[in-house]
């Protein structure tokens, strides 16, 4: 039995639930390294292997649905030679939702190469015709193109530069249709930090919790928003390619709005002031050459 609250200021009580159900002690090793929603553990589990543990608070009283969801997804998924790691439970006290995945030896990218980009790009093709759960991102993207999603109504009202960025993306995606159908599997967050590497090979996609369905083109959209660097622009071109074979170019816009409109969202809401100009100046340049390629 686990006591008292550990240094990283997990309750024991999650520690507790976790053992009881893999049915091994738990132990905490260290906090993973990770993206702006970093919060895995490292920890090991008595008489077996290390494994990754990410607890969150509960939020919600879908919380747990929702993890027991992206579980689904992930079996879904590994069955077809998708590389994320398997599950091994998932669980809720009254104040945190965990899952525990197995331990991969792997480092989240520091830097996107032309050939990690190019492996990333047949990964998402895995998820083609795999829907498994009705989560849907494409959806989403389109409620938050047309001003119908709450999180990102008001970002006009920041400064006018964000504002100005704002009213030409709407200008772009005024007449975007709403999408038919949702054949795909979407990671939706595979951005790099959600990557791990090894020896210059990708070993796992990972945080799979907000799994859906969709249009594989969203993730290769946020993959594309993660290349721009001059060594890159090659397989930038690449993505934008594949992204228009799949969707077409009004959807592309959209799926690129939606990128950016999100990207605005998360600094904003953190009170981090100094990545807005960044995430404005990307969100140009990204409509610039989308419309070079109509």
């Amino acid at each position: 039995m686990n006591r008292g609250t550990h240094p990283e200021g997990l309750p024991a009580e999650v520690l507790d639930d976790v053992a009881s159900v893999v049915g091994a002690e738990v132990t905490l090793l260290s906090r993973l390294s990770g993206g702006v929603n970093a919060g895995a553990m490292r920890v090991h589990l008595a008489g077996r292997a290390d494994a990754v543990l990410k607890a969150v608070p509960r939020t919600h009283p879908d919380h747990l649905h929702e993890t027991l969801r992206a579980q689904r997804v992930v079996g879904h998924m590994r069955g077809r030679g998708y590389p994320t790691p398997a599950w091994l439970g998932v669980g809720a006290t009254t104040t945190h939702v965990w899952h525990l995945t197995d331990f991969v030896d792997g480092a989240p990218v520091q830097e996107l190469t032309p050939s990690l980009v190019e492996q990333l790009m047949e990964i998402i093709e895995l998820q083609a015709g795999q829907a498994s759960e009705p989560y849907d991102h494409w959806e989403y993207a389109w409620l938050v193109v047309t001003g119908r999603e709450s999180a990102v109504a008001g970002l006009s009202g920041y400064c006018c530069a964000v504002s100005a960025l704002v009213e030409r993306l709407r200008l772009v995606c005024a007449d975007v249709p709403p999408p038919r159908g949702t054949p795909d599997m979407v990671h939706a967050d595979l951005n790099p930090s959600n990557v791990l590497v090894r020896d210059g090979a990708v070993v796992a996609v990972v945080d799979i919790g907000n799994a859906g369905s969709g249009t594989r083109a969203t993730d290769l959209t946020t993959l594309q928003w993660h290349t721009f660097q001059d060594p890159l622009e090659g397989v930038r071109r690449r993505l934008w390619t594949r992204i228009l074979d799949l969707v077409g170019w009004d959807w592309a816009a959209a799926l690129a709005a939606t990128q950016v409109l999100l990207q605005l969202e998360w600094p904003i809401r953190l009170g981090r002031h100094d990545v807005v100009p960044g995430v404005v100046e990307r969100g140009h340049r990204t409509l610039d050459e989308l419309n070079a390629l109509r």
